[in-house]
């Protein structure tokens, strides 16, 4: 049953007609002492709460009840549904256990979203599956990985993907953020939809609303045509926000208008268009200190993490590593048409050892590395120490002289002078292990003087 508080006749009458037609069975309170009456004795499943009562708008007796609501019934979702007060006061009200909140005038369709999302999160079980089982309820073809805190992400996946649901995907670079949110998408009702990804790290203030909204033409001086922005292409299915810890200020307050409303207007055009989408989120920073130092709008925060999934540094599930060895190994066979390609089991727990700051990717390119550079089938432990040293170094990943030592040039020419020694001169296996093409290392050792045989490939 929902509980629908508000001093408005007109406000709970529309909400009852609306909630009614859906099939939700709605009861009503105009002041706090009757709703905590009605919270203390039904079966309330979800509450709509104004958080202003006759001609008070301080949102003051809101807060209030939303307090004594959650000492009577503290696991029972609340939406905070307001026309007087301002975002602060709904963050605040958030900071107090709501889970949501909407702004009068409401849009019908986002306020049943809301409220379905909200109730489906209830009635979902907790129950622990094996890995087997996660395969057979979801799809996770793409995610690898048994350890027990993989295991409890992937039954949080599978358990709020079929709702709409906003999701804040945080960890470490490299730890799998957009495969999580692909599985999000591929368990979930949108699957066949569409599935944007934006990083907005790569998106500039000045392109931010073009990138996004879209624009029509002669908006700006190179708008020649029309342009879709990603959140019309993401329209009925996901949209995927990438480092969503880069974004810029003045671009968060333009982001939480269409994440708030589902509106927004393309640039050039004063037309207001709507977008139905599942918003997910991913970042590598910690938000709430960013919240805390004033870099992060708290409202924004609020509004994307209903759910927040951490995912774990691979060095803190090294049992997962031997899998995700084979698994890219296997890939490489086919890829390099390489058959008899593998691991051995001393290199397999080397592996194991490694603190990975660059987690999966990091992993993943060094197998890869090592294919490419090594002559045997069998890759052991020496085959992976080059490679490591060579894309950690460049990547800073290894302790590197002290500054003043040597200079970058230097470094540069003692890596290849390593390389080319390591692969007898062959330039194509020398600029694979460091990461750069052949033209590339033609260059560098022209630039070096270093002495190498054209012919030797």
């Amino acid at each position: 049953m929902i509980l629908i508080i508000d001093d408005d006749h007109a406000v709970r009458t529309s909400l009852m007609l609306l909630l009614v037609s859906e099939g939700f069975n709605v009861m009503e309170a105009p002041a706090p002492g009757q709703a905590l009456d009605i919270v203390a004795k039904e079966p309330v499943t979800l509450i709509i709460l104004d958080l202003n009562f006759s001609v008070e708008t301080s949102g003051v007796e809101g807060m209030e009840l939303l307090q004594k609501i959650r000492q009577l019934k503290p696991g029972v979702p609340v939406i905070l549904i307001t026309g007087w007060g301002t975002i602060e006061l709904a963050v605040q009200g958030m900071k107090l256990g709501a889970n949501d909140f909407i702004n009068k005038p409401w849009n019908n369709s986002h306020l049943l979203q809301s409220i379905k999302t909200l109730l489906e999160l209830q009635k979902t079980g907790v129950d622990k599956h094996t890995r087997q089982q996660l395969d057979e309820l979801y799809h996770f073809e793409h995610i690898i990985g048994e350890d027990k805190k993989m295991l409890e992400i992937l039954e949080t996946v599978g358990r709020v993907a079929s709702t709409d649901a906003a999701v804040l995907i945080t960890g470490e670079s490299g730890t799998g953020k957009e495969l999580i949110a692909e599985a999000i998408h591929q368990n979930s009702r949108r699957q066949q939809k569409p599935f944007v990804k934006v990083n907005l790290g790569g998106v500039s203030t000045s392109l931010f609303e073009s990138e996004m909204f879209g624009h029509v033409r002669g908006a700006f001086t190179d708008a020649r045509t029309d342009r879709a922005g990603r959140f019309e292409m993401a329209n009925k299915g996901t949209i995927f926000l990438d480092e969503i810890g880069e974004l810029e200020m003045s671009s968060q307050v333009k982001l939480l208008r269409v994440l708030q409303d589902r509106t927004y207007e393309v640039l050039g055009s004063s037309r207001t268009k709507t977008v139905d989408m599942r918003v997910v989120c991913a970042t590598n920073k910690d938000l709430e200190q960013m919240v805390s130092a004033g870099a992060f709008r708290e409202d924004l925060f609020y509004r994307i993490n209903l759910i927040s999934i951490h995912l774990p540094a691979l060095r803190e599930r090294p049992t997962d590593i031997p899998l995700l060895v084979n698994a890219f190994i296997h890939n490489m066979k086919i890829l390099y048409n390489r058959p008899y390609l593998a691991v051995g089991r001393d290199a397999l727990k080397w592996l194991q050892q490694l603190p990975l700051p660059g987690n999966i990717r990091q992993l993943k390119n060094l197998i890869e590395r090592s294919v490419l550079v090594s002559r045997k089938d069998l890759l052991a432990v020496d085959d992976f120490r080059l490679q490591l040293a060579a894309s950690t170094a460049k990547k800073g990943y290894l302790q590197l002289p002290e500054v003043g030592t040597l200079t970058l040039d230097e470094i540069e020419m003692g890596m290849i002078r390593k390389a080319l020694a390591f692969h007898n001169n062959r330039i194509s296996k020398a600029a694979a292990s460091l990461g750069i093409t052949r033209s590339s290392l033609y260059r560098r050792l022209d630039k070096y003087s270093i002495p190498y045989d054209e012919n030797q490939d």
